[in-house]
C-alpha cells in the first residue's frame, strides 16, 4: 500500500502546525515516562500477582478526584502500564456488578480492553491517556454500584468447588442450566485446572448464545480474554467467575426451562450448523454473495439472514465474503440511524469475528458466523423499535464507483465537518480515502480525537472495534466500512473532556 507520509511523520507535523485542531496544549505528556511498544504488545514475562493487589487496593480504596494524582506518583516511582492495566481489570471485576445489565456500569470492564487497544495503536507519547481515562471511569462505576447497593465479589464457597477433574465440565452444565450459584464456584475450580485458552475455547459459545444485553456477553468474553493475553493467566480466577455471572443473566424464566425471543436463534442455528458443507472454508471469495447477503440484511428475519448464509456456504462462496456482508451491515445500520443500539451492531460484530478467528472446534466457528447473521437483523429491528422508521440509506449507493464525489478534502477539514454534519464529514472522508490510498492518518487522528474529546465508554469501544476491523474487511470493502463508520466517530470542533486537564495537572504536581 502506498504511504504517503509515516504515522510519526504525521503526527509530528499535526502538533506543530495546530493540524490536531482543538486539542489544546500537549506538551504535558512530555513528562510521562514513555511506554514501549513492547511493552504494551508482548505477554508478561513474569507472573504480576504479588505486586498488583497493592494496586488493586489503590484504586478501590482512593478517591475519584485523587486518583489520578495518587498513581501518576506511583508511575513516577516505576510502576508499570502492565500493572495498570492488571489492576484496572481486577479492580472492575471485584468491584462492579454485571447486573442488572451486563453494560450501563459494567462498562468499566468491558471498556480495559478497548482502552488498551487505543494505547497500543497510538505513539508512546499518548499511551498513558486511554488508560487514565479508564481509571477515571472506574471511580465512577464504582460511586453507581455503591449507589444501587455496593456489590463485591465474595469469597469462594470452597466447599462446593469442583474437583479437579469434573471443574471444566462443572462450569459448562452451570451455564448450561443457567445457573449462578453452580457457575460461581465451579468458574473457580476451571481456573485452577485449565489454561485460560481451555476455558475460552469453551466460552466462545456461551457469549454467542443470546442476544440478552444488545451483545455484551460476547464483548465481554472477547474482551476479557484479550486483557488476560496482556496482564497474566494468574488473574484468570476473578476475571472468569465475573464472566460466569455475566454469561447467566436473564430476566423471568430460566432459559433453560422456557422459550424466550433472545434465545431462539441459538435453538435455530444449533440445526442450521449441521448443514454447512463438509469444505465450508475452502469457497471461493465473491463480491456478487456478499452484496446479496447485504441486500439480504436490510429487511430479512434473523432466522432467513441464517438461512442464507447457509445456502452461500453451499453455493461454495468463501465464509470472508459472508464476514464483509455482515461487517458492512453493521456500519450501513449506525450510519442510517447513529446511536447506541446500532454502535453495538458494531462491536459485538467486532467481538464475534474475534472469537470466530481464535476458535479451534470447527462447530463453535459455524455457530459464530451463524449468530452474527442472526444479530444483525435484530440490532436492526431493536433500533428501528427506539427510533422509528430508519433512513433509506444504502452503503453502496452512498460510497460507490457511481456516488456523487466531494473533492478530497484534508484530514482537519474532514473531522471539522464531522462535527458540523456527519453525512458530509462521511462523504469527505470516502473522497479522501479513495484519493490518499492510504488510511492511516485518517485512522491516526479518529484514536487521537478520541483521547481529547471522547466522554464514554463507547467512544473507546466503538472506535477501538472500528479501528482494528478495517484491516478485517476485504480490502475493496474498506473505504466503504470506514467512511460509514465516521458517522460515530468524534469530530474536532466538540469540546475537550476534563479529564486531559486532569491528567496534565497530575503529571504537572
Amino acid at each position: 500500500m502506498n504511504r504517503p507520509s509515516t504515522r510519526r511523520d504525521f503526527l509530528r507535523a499535526g502538533i506543530t502546525v495546530g493540524g490536531l485542531a482543538g486539542l489544546g496544549d500537549v506538551g504535558f505528556l512530555s513528562q510521562l515516562p514513555r511506554v514501549a511498544a513492547a511493552e504494551v504488545k508482548r505477554p508478561l514475562a513474569a507472573p504480576l500477582q504479588a505486586d498488583v493487589e497493592p494496586v488493586v487496593r489503590l484504586l478501590e480504596e482512593t478517591p475519584r478526584d485523587q486518583l489520578l494524582e495518587a498513581v501518576a506518583h506511583r508511575i513516577r516511582d516505576g510502576l508499570s502500564y502492565q500493572h495498570v492495566l492488571a489492576a484496572l481489570q481486577l479492580a472492575g471485576v471485584r468491584n462492579i456488578q454485571p447486573r442488572p445489565s451486563v453494560g450501563f456500569k459494567f462498562h468499566a470492564v468491558l471498556v480495559v480492553n478497548s482502552a488498551h487497544l487505543a494505547s497500543m495503536n497510538s505513539p508512546e507519547e499518548y499511551r498513558w491517556l486511554p488508560i487514565f481515562w479508564a481509571l477515571d471511569h472506574f471511580k465512577q462505576a464504582q460511586a453507581d454500584d455503591v449507589r444501587e447497593g455496593d456489590w463485591t465479589m465474595q469469597p469462594v464457597d470452597e466447599a462446593r468447588v469442583p474437583a479437579k477433574d469434573k471443574a471444566l465440565a462443572a462450569l459448562v452444565d452451570a451455564l448450561n442450566q443457567w445457573d449462578a450459584d453452580a457457575a460461581d464456584v465451579a468458574a473457580a475450580g476451571a481456573a485452577r485446572v485449565a489454561s485460560p485458552e481451555e476455558v475460552y475455547q469453551t466460552l466462545y459459545r456461551f457469549g454467542a448464545r443470546d442476544f440478552r444485553d444488545i451483545g455484551h456477553k460476547a464483548i465481554f468474553v472477547a474482551n476479557s480474554q484479550r486483557t488476560l493475553e496482556r496482564i497474566g493467566p494468574e488473574h484468570l480466577e476473578p476475571i472468569l467467575r465475573s464472566l460466569a455471572y455475566a454469561l447467566v443473566k436473564y430476566d423471568g424464566e430460566n432459559p433453560a426451562r422456557a422459550d424466550h425471543e433472545a434465545d431462539r436463534p441459538w435453538r435455530h442455528n444449533l440445526e442450521l450448523a449441521q448443514q454447512f458443507p463438509a469444505d465450508w472454508k475452502q469457497g471461493q471469495p465473491d463480491e456478487g454473495a456478499t452484496q446479496e447477503l447485504l441486500t439480504a440484511l436490510r429487511t430479512a428475519s434473523a432466522d432467513e439472514s441464517c438461512r442464507q448464509v447457509v445456502e452461500l456456504l453451499k453455493r461454495k462462496v468463501n465464509p470472508q465474503s459472508i464476514w464483509d456482508a455482515l461487517f458492512l451491515g453493521s456500519a450501513e445500520l449506525l450510519a442510517r440511524q447513529p446511536g447506541i443500539v446500532p454502535l453495538h451492531s458494531v462491536t459485538s460484530t467486532n467481538a464475534l469475528h474475534y472469537a470466530y478467528q481464535a476458535a479451534r472446534d470447527d462447530q463453535t466457528q459455524r455457530l459464530l458466523l451463524l449468530q452474527n447473521a442472526a444479530f444483525v437483523p435484530l440490532f436492526r429491528e431493536a433500533t428501528r423499535s427506539r427510533g422509528g422508521k430508519l433512513p433509506e440509506w444504502r452503503i453502496n449507493d452512498a460510497f460507490g464507483a457511481d456516488s456523487k464525489q466531494t473533492a478530497p478534502a484534508s484530514v482537519d477539514e474532514i473531522f471539522a465537518a464531522v462535527s458540523d454534519n456527519r453525512a458530509d464529514g462521511a462523504q469527505q472522508a470516502f473522497a479522501w480515502l479513495v484519493a490518499s490510498g492510504d488510511p492511516k492518518p485518517l485512522i491516526d487522528r479518529a484514536q487521537l480525537l478520541v483521547f481529547f474529546k471522547g466522554s464514554n465508554s463507547h467512544d473507546y469501544k466503538y472506535s477501538s472495534a472500528v479501528l482494528e476491523d478495517w484491516e478485517h474487511v476485504s480490502p475493496q470493502y474498506r473505504n466503504q466500512y470506514l467512511a460509514a463508520c465516521m458517522y460515530q466517530l468524534r469530530g474536532s470542533g466538540g469540546p475537550d473532556n476534563k479529564l486531559v486537564e486532569r491528567t496534565r495537572a497530575a503529571f504537572a504536581g
